[in-house]
């Protein structure tokens, strides 16, 4: 597994992904974005966003829209697209991230801690206020030292090892009835692959 910017041809993907998995799309740019792809197939597992705010007082660096494809979460994939886009953060030379999230007990192990609404930058109150009205109501504040960030053991090891699972869909599709794929009605054929009688 490895983490790399988004490319331009991607677009439509995150778009899609975004879409399904009811994430913040606000003022979209595909080159804002990272990608987890699995260096064997190719195959996308992740991806994430730092969105910067333009102010008359300075710019703000938000991190946002991480999402972890299904058949990959609890691998570690959401982790190292915090860590690639953390990075990218520090190299800006922003030296605080903030994100505006409804699960803040996963950030906090990175080293985000909440804070009090009115720490917030001007630009992300607003932000704040339209994230709760729209796709995230329990939202909260939260704030990164970009050179605090740290990675646990236990998800490098993981991110290492990472695998695709088959999704519920996908696991109930293999459960099918073999005879079913030959388009055989179990409950009125004969034998299990019944050709129709014998006739010729």
């Amino acid at each position: 597994m490895y983490v790399r910017d988004a490319k331009n041809r991607e677009e439509v993907w995150l778009l899609d992904q975004i879409e399904r998995l009811e994430l913040d799309e606000t003022a979209f740019r595909s080159r804002d974005y990272v990608v987890a792809l699995d260096e064997d197939s190719g195959e996308k597992a992740g991806f994430g966003r730092i969105r910067i705010h333009k102010t008359d007082d300075g710019d703000v660096c938000e991190l946002t829209s991480i999402g972890v494809l299904e058949r990959w979460r609890g691998q570690g994939v959401g982790a190292h697209v915090i860590e690639r886009l953390i990075d990218h953060a520090g190299d800006q030379g922003f030296e605080t991230v903030y994100t505006l999230v409804g699960v803040p007990n996963y950030l906090v192990q990175f080293g985000f801690e909440p804070i009090e609404r009115e720490e917030l930058p001007d630009v992300l109150e607003a932000r704040l206020e339209t994230k709760r009205e729209t796709i995230e109501p329990e939202a909260i504040p939260m704030a990164l030292d970009a050179e605090e960030f740290e990675m646990p053991d236990r998800f490098r090891e993981a991110f290492k090892q990472a695998s695709p699972t088959a999704t519920e869909e996908e696991a109930a599709r293999e459960e099918v009835d073999p005879a079913e794929d030959f388009g055989i009605d179990p409950e009125t054929a004969t034998y299990k692959y019944d050709t129709g009688g014998g006739r010729r």
